[in-house]
């Protein structure tokens, strides 16, 4: 056996273990040596590791160079609570590319599939989790935004260019959910949560009536007031006659078919995404900005929360958050609850980068924690086998994290 290195200043032997982390330390400082003024470091401290941030780019794609972090370094805790929510040896991975505006991504725990929604493509798109596979699922999607699965595990679509909500039977066939509420058309409805007494809760802001994600207005509509739009061109025969008719609101659809109005646009304005949280007790809505044909200001890119009585009512209505993070306005859109009533919420802070991706919220709406992205996140939700991925839709791309909790609802 040989004999132990010798440490000739403190005159006594070292240990191979010892020795090897002091190897290994030296050499890990002479590969980050390069990485130190990217990083901008303070003299003498860490280096920060590759991030959004760095130049050049992180690559997320399958391609790009592995994570050899404990946890992914655009994974952070700004409160010590969120490291419970990470899982190790997790890193961020861009599933696919190549959408113009990805947006409401659902998981079906039937098929073990995502289906999201890329807008102005006018499609849906399937992800299958057995071989990483990405399809065109349906297309036309009449400029699908939001998507979600009931609790029969059937899928349920808000309709931008048909002004619906719609749902996807078992068999094939498709049943209009809502288009309509005391006899005037919606107008685009955006998102949508299923309760656990069957009915159906979604938003209804005016995002759809412009060229990109759907159709504007006919003449004279609130988005098209001088008529100088054409909005039949590149569409059906039936699409084009229709003009807004009604502020944006949150509505309710009864089992039986009933659409009652639950958040009128004077509580918020311009709602966008809607969660429930665990026990259904909290509703909660964000308000995002200013739609074509508002009138008034909009929203203000926050989330407000109510209580859920047992009637359906909503009440005692209060500001959650206003998404402002270290000075950046982290712009939500989309939020999932986990099991323990955190929110997940996606986050557009524009050229502002290493912002966007998504906010992590405590049910009293303590920041906990940030995912960054390359791109500006629409929406999210938790998926794979055991809920516990979540899957991120960003721009033009979808992204996918393992973390260390399950998503509390189903889709």
């Amino acid at each position: 056996m040989a004999p132990e290195p010798y440490d000739r200043d403190h005159k006594r032997p070292i240990s191979r273990r010892t020795l090897i982390r002091a190897l290994g330390t030296a050499a890990g400082v002479a590969a980050v040596a390069p990485r130190v003024a990217l990083a901008q470091a303070p003299p003498g401290g860490p280096a920060t590791p590759p991030s959004t941030v760095t130049n050049p780019p992180r690559d997320f794609g399958p391609g790009g160079a592995p994570t050899t972090y404990f946890t992914d370094p655009d994974v952070l805790s700004v409160d010590p609570l969120f490291n419970g929510y990470q899982q190790p040896n997790s890193s961020i991975k861009r599933l696919w590319t190549g959408a113009l505006w990805s947006e409401g991504p659902a998981w079906s725990s039937q098929g073990r599939y995502l289906v999201w929604s890329d807008i102005p493509n006018n499609r849906q798109l399937r992800w299958l989790e057995d071989d990483g596979g990405v399809s065109v699922f349906r297309s036309p999607s009449n400029n699908s935004n939001g998507n979600t699965f009931d609790f029969q595990g059937r899928q349920l679509s808000c309709e931008h260019l048909t002004r619906r909500v719609v749902r996807y039977e078992h068999d094939g066939a498709v049943t209009v959910i809502a288009d309509s509420y005391n006899g005037k058309r919606l107008n685009s409805p955006n998102d949508v949560v299923s309760h656990p007494d069957g009915s159906y809760w979604f938003t209804d802001p005016p995002y759809g009536g412009q060229l990109y994600e759907g159709a504007p207005d006919a003449p004279g509509g609130p988005s098209n007031r001088s008529g100088r739009l054409k909005p039949r061109l590149g569409q059906p025969a039936e699409i084009g006659g229709l003009k807004r008719e009604l502020p944006t609101s949150v509505y309710r659809v009864d089992p039986s078919g009933r659409v009652d109005l639950v958040v009128g646009e004077d509580q918020v304005p311009d709602p966008n995404g809607l969660v429930f949280s665990p026990d259904y007790k909290k509703l909660y809505v964000i308000s995002t900005g200013k739609g074509p044909g508002d009138t008034g200001p909009g929203g203000k890119g926050d989330m407000h929360v109510f209580d859920v009585g047992s009637d359906n009512t909503l009440s005692n209505r209060k500001l959650f958050t206003d998404f402002m993070i270290d000075g950046v306005k982290c712009g939500p859109d989309g939020a999932r609850c986990d099991v323990d009533g955190n929110l997940w919420c996606s986050s557009n802070a524009g050229r502002a980068v290493g912002y966007s991706g998504v906010t992590v919220w405590t049910p009293e709406g303590k920041l906990i924690g940030r995912i960054r992205l390359p791109e500006v996140c629409g929406n999210v939700c938790f998926g794979g086998p055991k809920r516990n991925r979540l899957f991120m839709a960003a721009s033009q791309s979808l992204y996918a994290i393992y973390v260390s909790t399950q998503g509390a609802a189903p889709g």
